[in-house]
């Protein structure tokens, strides 16, 4: 599925190529008989299948070919362009984990794409071999200093010394650190705080000058601090040349938006089917909900926004899958399907009255999550800059 395919009817209308409507249905009914059901049995803010559970599952999505969606065949995964990640996460987050364990990790973790631009012993070890044992792993860029530029914001520093990079400093919002086999961190290694002075290396976390502490989140998934004294990484540990890490994940860090976008869909679609079947079943003062104005409308307001968030995540993975720039669509995407996401989770909740902040349903461990995707791949105020930037500019060349 390497070829983006025809999208666009006899009418001229944007239409989804059969290949990926099969995609989807694969998804689907993977999460409605298998996942879902075993999901139902774990607490409300389980973060994982139990083992025993799991390993069937994954076993089964490696042999429909939907493990590692953005992973490259030739080393083990599904090989999707960016349209094909986009219909599996939008489905993939149809449960109650959806968002950050997207069908509670039956479908595996890519590990970091940036390990495929390594050398082919890189690759070989730890990108081929974490997608054949189902390992998983972590990405350490950002610092307690912050800023809407990561690469002006790190200054934890890799020393050269000898055949080593001794590293001190900090970094912060760290997930599955704990959990993880292998991670890849961005480090300081030049002068100066541009992106050419950024370099990449795998880090093991076990080994000695690594501190974590747990960061309390609102989400069920909790992040670390991560303190770095005088840990060692080995020359070979280090992706591509000095100065290059930034270079070699720029387009990785855009691409990833589209389906992050797909993913915030895919629960607010899910929520959406929930609220309309209880309009059509509840009643108050002997009147159907669904036949109240109030909650027509709300419902109305939902499904616009998500008809105009899926047109713009799926049109953004159109045009990246055709090879061009996409650094605004994506951004564009991510705004508005993450935002759009949060408005009708929280109507949802509405019409659901008090039964929509219980457990019992899924909707108020979905709202916690969202309000986070509004900051995590670059803050939704960030992403406006990229896009003014690229209208004023573009704007301005044409006068």
């Amino acid at each position: 599925m390497s070829e983006p395919g025809a999208a666009l009817d006899q009418t001229g209308s944007w239409t989804m190529p059969e290949e990926y409507v099969m995609l989807a249905d694969t998804v689907r009914r993977f999460m409605e008989h298998d996942v879902r059901p075993a999901e139902n049995k774990l607490p409300h803010d389980a973060i994982s299948l139990p083992d025993e559970v799991l390993k069937p599952l994954q076993d089964k999505a490696r042999a429909m070919g939907i493990w590692c969606a953005q992973s490259p065949a030739e080393h083990g995964g599904a090989g999707l362009n960016l349209l094909g990640q986009c219909v599996v996460a939008e489905e993939a987050a149809k449960c109650r984990m959806g968002l950050y364990f997207p069908a509670g990790g039956a479908l595996g973790q890519d590990p970091p794409k940036i390990i495929f631009r390594g050398t082919p012993a890189q690759i070989e070890k730890y990108g081929a071999a974490a997608i054949a044992k189902g390992s998983k792993t972590f990405i350490a860029i950002s610092e307690p200093s912050g800023g809407s530029d990561p690469a002006r914001a790190i200054k934890t520093r890799a020393e050269r010394v000898g055949d080593r990079y001794i590293v001190n400093g900090s970094k912060m919002w760290i997930s599955g650190i704990d959990t993880g086999e292998w991670g890849v961190l961005f480090a300081r290694t030049g002068a100066g705080g541009d992106r050419a002075g950024i370099s990449a290396f795998i880090i093991d976390p076990k080994r000695p000058g690594i501190e974590l502490r747990k960061i309390g989140l609102m989400r069920s998934y909790q992040p670390f601090e991560v303190h770095f004294k005088d840990y060692e990484i080995p020359v070979e540990d280090r992706l591509g040349e000095e100065g290059q890490g930034f270079q070699m994940a720029d387009e990785w860090w855009v691409h990833a938006r589209v389906p992050y976008g797909a993913a915030s869909i895919g629960v607010a679609q899910a929520s959406l089917d929930l609220a309309i079947e209880w309009a059509k079943q509840r009643k108050t003062f002997d009147t159907l909900l669904s036949d109240r104005q109030a909650i027509q409308w709300m419902l109305v307001d939902s499904e616009m926004d998500l008809r105009a968030a899926r047109l713009l995540v799926y049109q953004a993975a159109w045009k990246g899958d055709r090879g061009l720039d996409i650094k605004t669509d994506a951004s564009i995407a991510k705004v508005f399907a993450t935002e759009a996401a949060g408005r009708v989770v929280d109507r949802c909740m509405q019409i659901f009255g008090g039964m929509g902040m219980t457990h019992e349903l899924p909707l108020e461990r979905w709202y916690r999550e969202l309000r986070i995707r509004r900051v995590g791949e670059g803050p939704s105020e960030v992403q406006r800059m990229v896009i003014a930037r690229d209208m004023l500019s573009t704007r301005a060349a044409r006068t």
